[in-house]
C-alpha cells in the first residue's frame, strides 16, 4: 500500500478569517521563532505560541515541513500517567472556530517519535471547544514502555471541533480517539499503519484507526468520508459509547494485522458498532452505519460487538471479510441475541452474515434470492483503496465495488431516508447514476 499524504486544498471563500474584519491571520513554521511577529515574512515556531495569541475566528497557517517533538509539555507523574506533546484548550466560539489549517499546498508534519516521556502519550490533546484542525499529518506517538494499553495521535475531550484532512499513521495506538464532548466532525481523513507493540494487554490489541469511547449526554460525534486500513485492532471502535455516534460514506480494510502483513494482530473488524464489554447495559444508546465499504478485514466488516440494541446498518457493503455482517447482541439475560436493523446492505465473499435471529433485516442481498457474482459489479478489486483524494478532501471516485450498469442490485432497496435515484434505492454503499432524485436527505 501506498503512504497516502493530505491532498493540497484550496481555501474556501468566505471560510478563512479573511472574511471577518475583527479576525485575524498568523502564521508557524519549523524554521520560525516565537518571538516573531507572527506574519508571513516572520512566522511563529510553535502551535502552543499562536494558541496563546489566537481568539475565537482567527486562523493559524501552519506551513509545510516537519515539526518534531522529542519530549511532552509537562513531565510524567508516574509511567501509568498521561502527558501531552501538543495541547489545544482554548475554545473558538459558534460560527467563530479556531482554524489551525495546513498553508495551502502545504503539508505539515507533526512528528512525535522522537519522544522519550515514560508514560502514555498524546499527540494532540483536543481539551477546547470550537475548534478546527484542517491538512495535518500526525505520526509516530510512541509507547515507551509495556505498563499501558496505547498512546494517542489526538485524543480528544472538547465539544464541536472538526478535523478535516488529517492523515494519522504509523501511531502507537489509535489514530484519532474521541473520549468525550458531543458535535465533533471527523471529515476526509485517514487513519493507517498504527500498532501498539508494548500494549499491556498484548501487542497489537487497541491500536484502533478511529475510536468514540463517549459518555452519556455528548451526541452528535460524526465520522464522515473518512478511511481506516491496516491498522492492527479494528478500522474503527464504538466500544463503551454512552452517547450516539454516526459512521457515514467511510471505508476501512486490512485491519487486525501487523500493518502492510498478513500476520494477525488484534480484534480486526472493520467497524465495531458499540458494545459494554460483552456485557448488558441499560444505559446502551443506538449507533448509526451507513453508506460504509468494509472489505478483507480478518474478523467482521461490520460488527454488533455484543451492543445491547439494534444500531442501524444502512446502505453498506462487505466484500470478503469474517463474517461480512456480524450482528452479535446481548440481551437483558446476557444471552446471546442478533442485533440490527439492516436495510439495503450488499455481503458478498468470505462469510456473508452471523447471529443474524432476531434482527430486522430486510432489502439486502442476502434477503432477495439475487445470486451474487463479479459480474455485478464494475470491479471487485481490492486495490487503489488508498488513492489520493479530491482536491477537496472527498474520496477518491473508483470503480471498485460499484455496480455495473446491469447489476441486479439496482433498485432493489428500500427507502430509509437516504438520497437515492432512480425508482428505489439501490444496495449498497454506491448509489449508481439516474436522473430522478427521491428521498430525504441526510445532511
Amino acid at each position: 500500500m501506498s503512504m497516502v499524504g493530505v491532498t493540497p486544498f484550496a481555501v474556501p471563500a468566505g471560510s478563512t478569517a479573511a472574511s471577518n474584519a475583527a479576525a485575524n491571520v498568523y502564521y508557524v513554521a519549523p524554521n520560525g521563532s516565537d518571538s516573531a511577529t507572527g506574519t508571513q515574512a516572520a512566522p511563529w515556531a510553535t502551535m502552543a505560541h499562536a494558541q496563546a495569541v489566537a481568539q475565537a475566528g482567527d486562523t493559524v497557517y501552519l506551513r509545510g515541513g516537519t515539526y518534531s517533538y522529542t519530549h511532552a509539555n509537562t513531565s510524567c507523574a508516574s509511567q501509568t500517567a498521561r502527558v501531552d506533546a501538543i495541547t489545544l484548550n482554548k475554545s473558538g466560539s459558534s460560527g467563530s472556530p479556531i482554524r489551525y489549517w495546513a498553508y495551502p499546498g502545504e503539508r505539515p508534519v507533526f512528528d512525535f517519535s522522537g519522544m522519550k516521556d515514560d508514560c502514555r502519550i498524546k499527540g494532540f490533546d483536543v481539551t477546547g471547544s470550537w475548534i478546527h484542525l484542517k491538512g495535518l499529518q500526525v505520526t509516530g506517538v510512541p509507547q515507551n514502555n509495556d505498563l499501558n494499553h496505547e498512546s494517542w495521535g489526538i485524543w480528544v475531550s472538547g465539544s464541536n471541533n472538526t478535523f478535516e484532512q488529517v492523515n494519522t499513521h504509523h501511531n502507537m495506538g489509535p489514530g484519532l480517539f474521541i473520549q468525550n464532548g458531543g458535535g465533533n466532525l471527523v471529515l476526509n481523513t485517514d487513519s493507517h499503519d498504527n500498532y501498539d507493540p508494548h500494549s499491556s494487554s498484548g501487542a497489537g490489541e487497541n491500536a484502533d484507526g478511529f475510536g468514540a469511547h463517549i459518555s452519556a449526554g455528548n451526541p452528535g460525534n460524526v465520522f464522515r468520508g473518512c478511511r481506516a486500513w491496516w491498522n492492527s485492532d479494528d478500522g474503527f471502535d464504538l466500544i463503551n459509547a454512552y452517547s450516539s455516534v454516526t459512521i457515514e460514506n467511510s471505508w476501512s480494510w486490512r485491519n487486525g494485522y501487523l500493518p502492510e502483513t498478513t500476520t494477525a494482530s488484534g480484534n480486526g473488524n472493520g467497524f465495531k458498532a458499540g458494545g459494554y464489554g460483552g456485557d448488558y447495559d441499560a444505559a446502551a444508546v443506538k449507533h448509526t452505519v451507513r453508506t460504509s465499504v468494509a472489505f478483507a478485514n480478518r474478523a467482521a466488516g461490520f460488527y454488533a460487538n455484543h451492543h445491547p440494541l439494534a444500531n442501524d446498518y444502512f446502505n453498506n457493503t462487505s466484500y470478503g471479510n469474517h463474517p461480512d455482517f456480524n450482528m452479535l447482541g446481548v440481551d437483558s439475560s446476557g444471552a446471546a441475541v442478533g442485533r440490527g436493523n439492516l436495510r439495503n446492505n450488499i455481503a458478498y465473499t468470505g462469510t456473508l452474515t452471523s447471529n443474524m435471529s432476531g434482527t430486522s433485516a430486510a432489502n439486502n442481498s442476502w434477503n432477495l434470492g439475487i445470486a451474487l457474482s463479479d459480474s455485478q459489479f464494475q470491479s471487485v478489486s481490492t486495490s487503489g483503496w488508498d488513492a489520493s483524494r479530491g482536491a477537496d478532501g472527498s474520496l477518491p471516485v473508483l470503480p471498485n465495488l460499484r455496480l455495473a450498469a446491469n447489476s441486479a442490485l439496482i433498485d432493489k432497496g428500500v427507502n430509509v431516508g437516504l438520497p437515492y435515484k432512480g425508482a428505489a434505492p439501490d444496495l449498497g454503499a454506491f448509489e449508481s447514476s439516474g436522473s430522478t432524485v427521491r428521498g430525504s436527505s441526510r445532511r
